[in-house]
């Protein structure tokens, strides 16, 4: 999924360099859509670089003194992300939380320590929601032209809030 975030990012931002897009992926809160690392980033940055999907363009002189690569996506690169598309964009899977698998064995577990894990739980989804909330409210003067960013973010905002509520009520039954 990197790759395609990676190209799609590069046809959006043509020119951009590494740490523009990585500094996209943070604010439009991809991860939200893909687990990410600074290094697992740069990884597929370089893969698709070797793979000439992207290739480096004009290097454009630095204050610092480091070399700044900027890239572009290749014929072949369109075409790849052309395929990621239809791969992903096919694809439909289960929600997987992996707070269900811990709750598989929730009553071998130390009821207080398993509330501890079910506020965790609750926690991070208002910071979820929080976040997305702060992201809805800055696009919310968009165009009418459809935004499926928006309305992504939108859905993924839904299914916190169900979340949530179930969290909360799995805390208070536990109570």
């Amino acid at each position: 999924m990197i790759p395609l975030l990676i190209l799609g990012l590069l046809i959006q931002n043509p020119g951009a360099h590494g740490y523009e897009l990585l500094a996209l992926m943070e604010k439009r809160h991809y991860k939200y859509i893909v687990n990410f690392t600074k290094g697992s980033f740069y990884y597929n940055l370089q893969q698709l670089e070797e793979k000439c999907l992207i290739e480096q363009i004009q290097q454009k002189p630095s204050t610092s003194g480091r070399e700044i690569r900027n890239f572009k996506v290749t014929d072949s690169g369109k075409a790849e992300f052309e395929k990621l598309m239809i791969k992903y964009g096919t694809k439909s899977e289960y929600v997987n939380l992996q707070f269900y698998g811990a709750l598989l064995f929730a009553d071998e577990f130390d009821k207080n320590k398993l509330l501890d894990l079910i506020q965790s739980q609750i926690d991070q989804t208002r910071t979820r929601i929080e976040l997305l909330d702060e992201y809805l409210s800055i696009t919310q003067e968009i165009p009418s032209t459809i935004n499926y960013f928006r309305r992504m973010n939108e859905n993924s905002r839904s299914h916190h809030l169900v979340n949530l509520e179930w969290f909360e009520k799995l805390k208070a039954e536990i109570e």
